[in-house]
């Protein structure tokens, strides 16, 4: 059994509460937000404790693994809490708001000698893991270019933590981080990335931005992050290779869908069009986690996948700054 204890009681603490609560494995047994009452009404309602300060509760609870869902330029401090106490980690992406910081969340924790788990969940994603596994068999032969697109509404936070970009990171890393982190699952190292945004343009409450990533495959992606839609969300992938066409269509009821060469240098396809059960991403990635952690196990997504993510998402945080391209070495 895996006692849990959360840092955060915000939607995305609540969130994973709830879940976590559904893991015969996982036990809640702490939550702590600066908003008492928030902690106290989830503590209750999962028979655990609550504290206003992680430090008195990382002290003071008795658990096993902390589960960070607070703003992200508080991620590394709360890791580096975790690490002296030698409690294992799981940590919402983005793993830390730079990638120094992530860095040193992996240091930490490797001399510790505890498991850290960044929530990459698009790779749970029903839809997101077919069309990977897709890519992967080499349904559409040798992959050439990806266009993914994640359009949604500004998130709200505590103190309207997501609309401060120098805290959030703002769409790239509060959101694109996952598509980062899937592309690089799906194609290997990003190699070079250019960027435009309204990341430093100092518009409340509005955010977009069109990233553009080389792989060293050859592989090209246009990555494309809305935090302007005025309600729902919609998201879309195609993937485009030299033998067919994979796509996805969050808003069809039909979403994924294959347009795959039958004959050799001929334009005839075949069409198939297929709808997934809809499942939990994150409810996956917490019990691949909670299951690993049970068993022993590496976890799917290493740290250095987080990190590789933060660096992708702060180099188009940089890209968008200056104008220019940016290489990853």
């Amino acid at each position: 059994m895996q006692r849990v204890a959360i840092a955060g009681a915000g939607a995305t603490g609540l969130a994973h509460a709830e879940l976590l609560a559904s893991i015969d494995a996982a036990e809640l047994v702490a939550i702590c937000d600066i908003g008492v009452v928030a902690a106290e009404e989830c503590a209750n309602r999962y028979g655990a404790r609550a504290f206003s300060r992680a430090k008195e509760m990382i002290e003071e609870a008795e658990f096993d693994v902390l589960d960070i869902c607070t703003p992200t330029s508080t991620h590394i401090e709360l890791i580096k809490a975790a690490a002296a106490a030698r409690k294992n980690v799981i940590v919402e992406a983005p793993m830390a708001r730079t990638s120094v910081e992530a860095q040193e969340a992996i240091r930490l924790c490797s001399e510790a000698k505890i498991t850290l788990f960044p929530v990459q969940s698009r790779r749970w994603s029903p839809e997101y893991k077919k069309l990977h596994d897709l890519v992967a068999s080499g349904a559409v032969g040798e992959p050439v270019i990806a266009r993914l697109s994640h359009e949604t509404t500004h998130p709200s936070g505590w103190d309207d933590w997501y609309a401060d970009y120098r805290r959030s990171g703002g769409v790239v890393l509060g959101q694109l981080i996952h598509d980062f982190d899937w592309l690089r699952w799906c194609f290997g190292k990003a190699r070079k990335v250019n960027a435009r945004g309204l990341y430093d343009r100092g518009i409340h409450f509005v955010d977009h931005a069109l990233v553009t990533l080389r792989f060293d495959n050859g592989v090209i992606a246009h990555v494309e992050g809305s935090w302007a839609k005025p309600c729902n969300s919609e998201c879309s992938v195609e993937v485009a290779g030299n033998s067919g066409l994979l796509s996805f269509d969050s808003s069809s009821s039909a979403p994924l869908r294959f347009e795959l060469r039958t004959v050799e240098n001929s334009g005839c396809s075949e069409i198939v069009s297929e709808s997934l059960l809809a499942t939990s991403p994150l409810s996956g990635a917490l019990e691949h986690i909670i299951g690993c952690l049970e068993e022993g196990r590496v976890p799917d997504v290493r740290p250095e996948d987080g990190y590789e993510a933060v660096r992708i998402g702060e180099a188009a945080l940089r890209s968008i700054t200056t104008g220019q391209p940016v290489v990853l070495t």
